[in-house]
């Protein structure tokens, strides 16, 4: 399977001021895979430890952060010597050995030469636990589920990512019914490289629910058994609640959705415990879209979306020939769907913040704002071919943004200020 962050870590790789890197993600989006994988194809050797249950390397880290002592250990674990120029070293689960992430200072800054990548599934909320970490010292990689993009690829259908990125969409829209096709395909399958793989082999839509009910179950083991004990029912109501927060019109967090009268802050440890997991994306309302819009953030009002769109498919019990087919009674929930598709394309992307804006009274609302650091740029996203789009105009009109963005699953269209861009090629907004 291909990903695109393998071409982020041969950057890394090729850096002269390299630190060691630590890979971020939610549980099943790949992380050991990515890191195994770019060992085979980068490095003459790799040194894989995953912490979990790993006795011998928690001993070794526990008992000092000499690197040369840190390095000798591995080299008789790993029963070969560690050449640091072509030799990959992986810290896996690296968040059950808080002094394995303490140890990356110190190889940082006494023996650079040696290149590390780690990952951890509950890493964000090992962090919060107060684990010692070595700030400055490190390089992030964030990774997340498979872009629409990558799906294609993992489908067979590299061709058709080519011909979009090349911009020629003359010729990608005699291809538009695939297209089309393929995203309600990624709206049931979505990006979980295991559910992707099984579906490339089997093409079995049963199998693919069973494998996002497996990964759901196992989200679920996670809270009982990682999150404080008290915590754990709120993280479930919250977590259970978010596609009925998102099958509504507008979709701002309501804490009311979860149980009747609950409070703001009952649930502050739950809903930091997700976004820690990544396994929610929190985006804040901006009051005035100006640069940076982090600036203009409203904390108190925000959406939430999940890590993955087949899986939000999965929890609502969608069925595949209701998306498939088109049935009448499915239109409420495609707004949702579509919202969560194009929001999981934007997370990435690099080097852009997302949010969304409404106006004051809430007679308006643009379901993204993007600041890419230089511009902002209001996004509406549309489910169907309906080009309608108030809110983007009373927008347009009180703000007058360089340009804009509209996606739906209309062809492409370029206008003075406005870009038509199928949701098909959201990736292309890069």
């Amino acid at each position: 399977m291909y990903r695109t962050a393998l071409e982020q870590l041969q950057k890394w790789k090729e850096k002269k001021r390299r630190k060691p890197l630590i890979i971020r993600g939610a549980r099943q989006v790949g992380k050991t895979w990515l890191m195994k994988e770019f060992g085979k194809c980068a490095y003459e050797k790799t040194v894989y430890i995953n912490f979990d249950s790993n006795d011998r390397m928690k001993k070794l880290f526990e008992e000092s952060m000499e690197v040369e002592r840190l390095v000798t250990g591995m080299e008789l674990y790993a029963g070969y010597k560690i050449e640091p120029e072509s030799t990959l070293l992986i810290f896996d689960e690296v968040q059950e050995v808080p002094k394995a992430l303490s140890a990356l200072k110190y190889f940082n800054e006494d023996a650079p030469q040696y290149q590390i990548i780690c990952a951890g599934s509950l890493l964000g909320v090992a962090l919060h636990q107060g684990t010692s970490f070595p700030v400055g010292k490190v390089e992030f990689l964030d990774l997340y589920p498979l872009s629409y993009f990558e799906f294609l690829t993992a489908m067979g259908k590299a061709e058709y990512v080519s011909l979009l990125r090349k911009g020629d969409f003359g010729m990608a829209d005699a291809f538009r019914k695939d297209y089309v096709d393929l995203l309600k395909y990624y709206y049931f399958i979505g990006g979980m490289p295991e559910v992707v793989q099984a579906f490339v082999d089997s093409r079995d839509f049963n199998e693919v629910r069973e494998i996002q009910q497996r990964i759901l179950a196992a989200y679920e083991q996670d809270f009982s058994k990682h999150a404080p004990n008290e915590a754990v029912p709120r993280i479930r109501m919250l977590w259970n609640s978010i596609p009925q927060q998102l099958a509504r019109e507008n979709k701002k967090f309501i804490y009311g959705l979860i149980k009747e009268g609950a409070r703001a802050k009952e649930y502050e440890l739950a809903m930091l415990w997700l976004t820690d997991c990544g396994l929610v994306h929190k985006i804040h309302r901006v009051t005035v879209p100006n640069l940076p819009l982090k600036a203009y953030e409203d904390l108190k009002a925000f959406k939430l979306f999940l890590v993955d769109v087949g899986l939000l498919s999965c929890m609502v019990g969608l069925r595949r020939d209701v998306l498939l087919d088109g049935n009448e009674l499915f239109k409420e929930f495609k707004g949702a769907l579509t919202e969560q598709y194009v929001l999981q394309q934007f997370m990435t992307i690099k080097g852009i913040n997302v949010y969304y804006w409404t106006a004051d009274r809430g007679t308006a609302e643009v379901d993204f704002v993007v600041d890419n650091g230089m511009d902002v740029v209001p996004v509406e996203v549309k489910a169907e071919v309906n080009l309608q789009a108030k809110s983007l105009r009373v927008y347009q009109d009180k703000f007058h943004p360089k340009w804009s963005v509209r996606t739906s699953m209309a062809g492409y269209r370029r206008e003075e200020k406005l870009l038509n861009l199928p949701l098909w090629a959201v990736g292309l907004l890069e």
